[in-house]
């Protein structure tokens, strides 16, 4: 059994809430912090021994592994920098796994400013969703030393399936960003496939039984199904408002390595066209509402 290790948990939203319950159940020391206060409590109210640090240093003063999770570039460079941020409470020795989804290039920066302490910095973005978190089965990305990743690697066991390395710090994050290029254009094509049986007379159920038992029924069709099945009842897993985030970031990198992505730009504006019409705190699969003229 590996050893337990001080971990810290930084940003505990939907999927750093639920990495934290898998770290701690792991038998991990850990520590958690949110911009918000009130959040990080709750998280920790449901699992004992969990500690709640008051700033980004604190959590990571505490740790041999450092997990983030945050929502976009702006929060992770608030996180990272300043007396209180992250970089701040590092020390020689100490990894750094950064989850979030983020500009590759922002990640590189961030890799010199941890590197100075004597830390490491890892990318390693997951593919799933919370409930993929909560039973073990995301895949992690993984970008950077490959030392450092084998000493983060029993908080990320802790909450994924596989790791896979791809090369060089910033290769998560790039990989990431193809991956939810690629997510958004099943989503698209799911939600206009769906409305379109529905328009022709099926039944909105058994259409989406003939998509997740046919050719097309990967595991992105099976874990999204309650929402696009009954969409007021089911909770927000993906807001749209981060989509439409990581579609930007993705058409950056698309720009700068001249890559054609004519799918992405049309996703983009279908994203774009769904925010205009107040969808923006909506679940991903809320695009389905969209074509059918109710937002």
């Amino acid at each position: 059994m590996t050893d337990p290790l001080r971990v810290a948990m930084v940003g505990t939203g939907r999927m750093g809430g639920a990495m934290a319950g898998r770290i701690a159940g792991a038998g991990h020391s850990l520590t958690v912090w949110n911009r918000t206060r009130p959040r990080a409590e709750a998280v920790a109210s449901g699992l004992p021994g969990v500690a709640v640090a008051d700033t980004a240093r604190e959590a990571a003063a505490a740790a041999d592994v450092v997990v983030v999770s945050l929502a976009d570039d702006a929060a992770l460079l608030s996180a990272y920098g300043g007396e209180d941020g992250i970089v701040a409470g590092l020390r020689p020795g100490t990894v750094v796994a950064d989850t979030s989804t983020v500009a590759p290039e922002t990640i590189r920066g961030l890799g010199d400013d941890v590197a100075a302490t004597g830390a490491t910095l890892v990318d390693t973005p997951v593919s799933g969703s919370v409930a993929s978190i909560e039973s073990g089965a995301v895949l992690v990305m993984a970008g950077g030393d490959e030392d450092g990743l084998e000493r983060a690697r029993p908080a990320l066991t802790s909450f994924s399936k596989r790791i896979i390395p791809l090369g060089p710090l910033g290769s998560g994050a790039t990989m990431k960003l193809a991956v939810n290029s690629l997510v958004f254009g099943l989503n698209q094509a799911l939600a206009e496939a769906l409305v379109l049986a529905e328009r022709a007379g099926v039944e909105r159920h058994l259409a989406y039984e003939v998509f997740a038992d046919s050719a097309a029924g990967a595991p992105f069709v099976a874990y999204k199904r309650a929402a696009f099945e009954d969409p007021d009842a089911a909770a927000v897993a993906f807001a749209i408002d981060l989509v439409a985030k990581d579609l930007d970031l993705a058409a950056a990198l698309a720009e700068a390595v001249d890559a054609p992505v004519p799918q992405l730009e049309v996703n983009r504006r279908v994203i774009g066209d769904a925010i205009a019409a107040g969808l923006g705190d909506a679940d991903m699969s809320a695009v389905a509402k969209q074509l059918r003229g109710l937002a």
